[in-house]
């Protein structure tokens, strides 16, 4: 397998789970800043210019964070990531498109492209703004739903790692502090030895 990513992007998410899984993998750095997402190298392997992108050992290739980590936690079942029954699957994915979907993409987004979203630049501190609104309500639905349990679905599964990288954009990235059970629960991510591993490598640690 071979992980294309950017450090402290997304696809830090799913840097984690190949770790977790503990299996051999490449991972190659997309520099994002230099726009190496829209070469010809890189859209040749993935179109939509996007990390994290997962080239699997047949040379098929997945993209966008729910279907790798998705893919990830059901190929590999004795890392215990697949949440089992149909009824905590479902909640796993729910738990990860909010965080992706909502968190990500419409929180964000917002916050750190507001242009986006108003070209004039005199909206870009109100379109901020309903970025860190959206978030922060995201991250309040979290910490309800951790009440009273360590991980999301009580063990660990794929879920996690997507909570875990938009609480490290949120606390790690903006200095902001995350809310009780999200806090405690970040804290536990942060101690995961394969967490530890993926910051190091991405030169985040």
């Amino acid at each position: 397998m071979k992980l294309y990513y950017a450090p402290g992007a997304c696809s830090v998410g799913i840097h984690v789970l190949l770790e977790e899984i503990g299996k051999p993998y490449e991972a190659e750095a997309v520099n994002l800043r230099d726009g190496a997402q829209f070469k010809p190298e890189f859209t040749s392997i993935n179109p939509k210019s996007k990390v994290p992108t997962l080239v699997k050992d047949d040379g098929a290739v997945i993209t966008e964070f729910p279907a790798i980590a998705t893919w990830l936690a059901a190929s590999f079942p004795e890392a215990k990531l697949l949440p089992q029954g149909a009824d905590k699957l479902a909640k796993a994915l729910e738990y990860v498109d909010y965080a992706v979907a909502t968190l990500h993409m419409q929180g964000f987004s917002r916050i750190f492209r507001p242009a986006n979203y108003a070209p004039t630049e005199s909206d870009h501190e109100a379109v901020k703004a309903k970025g860190e609104e959206i978030f922060s309500k995201g991250l309040t639905v979290f910490d309800k739903a951790l009440e009273g349990k360590e991980y999301l679905l009580g063990e660990f599964s794929f879920a996690d790692s997507a909570l875990f990288y938009v609480s490290f954009w949120w606390k790690g990235r903006l200095g902001k502090e995350l809310p009780p059970n999200v806090a405690a629960h970040y804290q536990r991510m942060l101690a995961r030895p394969a967490v530890q591993r993926t910051l190091k490598a991405e030169g985040l640690a």
